[in-house]
């Protein structure tokens, strides 16, 4: 159990979590998921918190593996991560749309929704972009966290959706798209020093 938790840190973790929470964005989704609701009928919030769990934990072991299969080091996937949620950052600030994802069919609890809504390109590119600065036991836990937020969110979206209104869940994507855009900078900076081995500062 001690060998287990090595790494531990509460910073670490919270700031893991905050990104993981930024880039799924469940509560930016709530809109996205009422529409799907009215058209396929009640989502099973627990089947789509497990698929979601099982894809990115998988991708958090897995990812390095699938890398080195296509010859691609971690810090070249972080930078490359990094652009992705830049990306993604100019779309919570701006209200512009740059990803487009279709929506299908009575599996919409897997896919769409837990595949690629909570965890498709975005957050696996994060999850390696991670890895690649935490420990990884910092990153298993801050997931379950986003997982059981998740649940939560699925479950109350209507009560969210009625406590927030339209006004307040458009601030909070544009308060996460700062804080996501600021992230976006540091992995990019700091991963693209190593891959390249020059010297790039960040106060912190």
């Amino acid at each position: 159990m001690g060998k287990f938790f090595e790494g531990f840190d509460w910073i670490e973790l919270f700031k893991v979590t905050t990104v993981l929470f930024a880039v799924i964005d469940i509560v930016g989704s709530v809109p996205l998921i009422i529409k799907l609701k009215e058209r396929t009928g009640e989502l099973n919030a627990a089947r789509t918190s497990f698929v979601s769990l099982f894809i990115m934990v998988g991708f958090l072991f897995l990812g390095d593996s699938i890398l080195k299969l296509f010859g691609v080091t971690v810090e070249s996937f972080a930078v490359a991560g990094a652009m992705i949620l830049f990306a993604m950052a100019l779309e919570m600030i701006l209200g512009v749309r740059l990803f487009r994802d279709e929506v299908s069919g009575k599996t919409a609890s897997v896919v769409p929704l837990a595949f690629p809504i909570i965890a498709g390109a975005g957050t696996m590119t994060t999850l390696i972009a991670l890895k690649a600065e935490y420990q990884t036991i910092n990153i298993l836990i801050s997931i379950l966290i986003n997982v059981i937020i998740v649940f939560v969110t699925l479950k109350l979206t209507r009560r969210i959706e009625n406590l927030l209104g339209e006004g307040g869940i458009a601030i909070l994507k544009k308060v996460f798209g700062i804080i996501l855009l600021a992230i976006a900078i540091k992995l990019f900076t700091t991963n693209l020093s190593a891959l390249f081995g020059f010297p790039v500062t960040i106060s912190e």
